[in-house]
């Protein structure tokens, strides 16, 4: 029986570090890569949902939704914080005196705005995201350019054609971007539409593009694609993330660090 156990936690292990590549795994596939059965897989498959580990779907299976996924902003802000802050700290590094940072709309980049507050330089924030902003202006060494629009109460942000064209206007040094999921099959993606004109946009006209995300987010799949790998330049995660998988999203053109 424990042999048998064991082989089960190897082919679950197998199943789980596909998941965090792409957003779906087919049965089909499995088979082949783990050399077993089609009965095997599906029992193996049903055990792990059982489990809380996948959730099965038409000819395989994809993670588990969370309920912070598409959550309002503060449910989101509150889930995988501690992860988030390991990813913000990362980003802090590349701030220097002088750098004109640009913030999307997002809980990570709130985070990430915490800890720009904590920094004895100058520098310059443009963002659309009112949260960050209300943290950024409590240090008067950062100037602080907020970003006009319609505004997104449940974001906690400002989006649309005004906001928009105002980004235009902006040739930032950093960009860091807070993106909801990402995987080496869809690239990056989001479930708010109306975010998706600013991350284009400050991804285009940055000299350097950052996604900041938890570790969470790696292997998910949102609702619309908003950028490719080729369009950012590196994403920073928590260190939840393996050699392994980071060589692995390098291989597909994707830097992690």
């Amino acid at each position: 029986m424990e042999s048998k156990k064991m082989l089960y936690n190897q082919r679950a292990e197998v199943i789980l570090q596909q998941l965090q590549l792409q957003a779906v795994v087919k049965i089909s596939d499995l088979t082949e890569l783990l050399h077993v059965s089609v009965d095997t897989v599906r029992r193996d498959l049903r055990t792990m949902e059982s489990q809380g580990m996948v959730k099965c779907v038409r000819g395989g299976a994809c993670l588990p939704d969370t309920l912070a996924a598409f959550s309002n902003f503060k449910g989101r802000e509150i889930i995988h914080s501690d992860l988030k802050r390991e990813a913000a700290k990362k980003a802090v590094r590349y701030v220097k005196d002088g750098t004109l940072i640009a913030l999307n709309a997002g809980t990570t980049n709130t985070i990430l705005a915490q800890e720009l507050a904590l920094r004895n330089e100058h520098f310059t924030v443009v963002t659309n995201n009112l949260a960050a902003a209300q943290i950024l202006m409590q240090n008067p060494l950062i100037e602080l350019i907020s970003i006009g629009g319609m505004v997104d109460v449940m974001e906690k942000s400002t989006y649309g054609t005004v906001c928009e064209q105002e980004f235009q206007n902006y040739y930032p040094d950093l960009a860091f971007l807070s993106i909801n999921a990402v995987n080496y099959q869809d690239g990056f993606t989001d479930f708010r539409y109306h975010e998706e004109g600013v991350i284009q946009i400050l991804a285009r006209n940055s000299q350097q593009t950052i996604a900041v995300m938890d570790s969470s987010k790696l292997g998910k799949r949102s609702k619309k694609n908003v950028l490719t790998f080729n369009e950012v330049d590196r994403l920073l995660m928590d260190d939840g993330v393996s050699d392994r998988l980071k060589e692995e999203y390098g291989q597909k053109g994707l830097k992690i660090e």
